[in-house]
């Protein structure tokens, strides 16, 4: 008697999963061998994209009021343009999935946008508006690390699948707080996210105490990574929305842009010499020295 009731648990267990329409563990999940897993981790299979995408937007205080609206109109523009939603339906799914959070220092980042399907002109449009119907933030300090780090978890239980994962960082200033941007870097390519940069090099590298004249070949060592990662340096404002819009070109739909496709420079990451990742926190830490002698 005792062997039936243990038996008819055990297929209690098995066909229960299905009854509530929760599925079993993945035997395997992504990503997570840089935090000790190999086995026995889960990932809910979600709806099939071409990509997930994370547009990681700097607010900290060296950007004005008016230039962190041209960041907002910039990515605006760009999912209302032809070539953007080109590239979203022409891939294989044709479609895929967008979050846009705005980071500055370590305690400092705010999903603005949540996951969101795009799959359609009217979808893609809906993403822009949903850009433009709040005013960004301005918080104080630079930490690309801490928005790498709160970025790579969004993609796990979000719903979709997608074939690349993609965070997008953009600043304008090296990291100058939290923990090294190399390591959240390497942690979460180890987690097979993709990271792309688009440095902001528009007042020739010295508008803030935390700029640095070369933050593009900052970018290429220290901030982007992973198969095939690339970054776009912006040089002046003008440029910032084709900058943007070429960008995501390239990244939903993992090809080139079809007009106006020199506007900007492309750098991978191969292609540049070894700048200090450590120049952020250098200069945090002789601007603090500096303030201390003149107390």
């Amino acid at each position: 008697m005792g062997y039936r009731i243990l038996a008819l648990l055990s297929a209690v267990m098995v066909v229960l999963p299905a009854l509530t329409g929760h599925a079993t563990a993945d035997g395997q999940g992504r990503g997570l061998r840089d935090l000790g897993a190999t086995t026995g981790s889960s990932r809910d299979r979600g709806v099939q994209v071409d990509a997930e995408l994370i547009l990681a937007v700097d607010v900290s205080w060296s950007m004005d009021r008016g230039e962190q609206e041209i960041q907002r109109a910039g990515y605006a523009a760009a999912f209302r343009s032809e070539d953007v939603q080109k590239a979203i339906m022409g891939g294989p799914h044709g479609r895929v999935a967008v979050s846009y959070i705005e980071w500055a220092g370590t305690m400092s980042q705010a999903v603005v946008v949540p996951w969101m399907l795009i799959e359609s002109r009217e979808a893609a449009d809906g993403f822009a508006y949903r850009l433009q119907t709040e005013e960004p933030d301005r918080e104080r300090r630079t930490s690309i690390a801490s928005a790498i780090d709160f970025a790579a978890p969004l993609f796990e239980g979000n719903g979709f699948d997608g074939l690349r994962r993609v965070i997008d960082i953009s600043g304008d200033g090296p990291n100058n707080q939290g923990r090294m941007v190399t390591d959240a870097r390497d942690a979460a390519v180890a987690r097979g996210i993709v990271i792309n940069g688009l440095p902001l090099m528009t007042s020739g590298g010295y508008s803030s105490w935390g700029a640095i004249p070369d933050l593009d070949l900052y970018y290429a060592e220290c901030v982007i990574g992973g198969p095939g990662s690339f970054m776009i340096p912006v040089n002046d404002w003008s440029q910032f929305p084709d900058a943007v819009r070429r960008k995501l070109v390239m990244e939903l739909a993992d090809s080139w842009p079809t007009s106006r496709a020199d506007d900007a420079p492309l750098m991978r990451a191969q292609a540049a010499a070894a700048p200090d990742c450590l120049i952020g926190e250098r200069m945090w830490q002789d601007r603090q020295r500096r303030w201390m002698e003149d107390f």
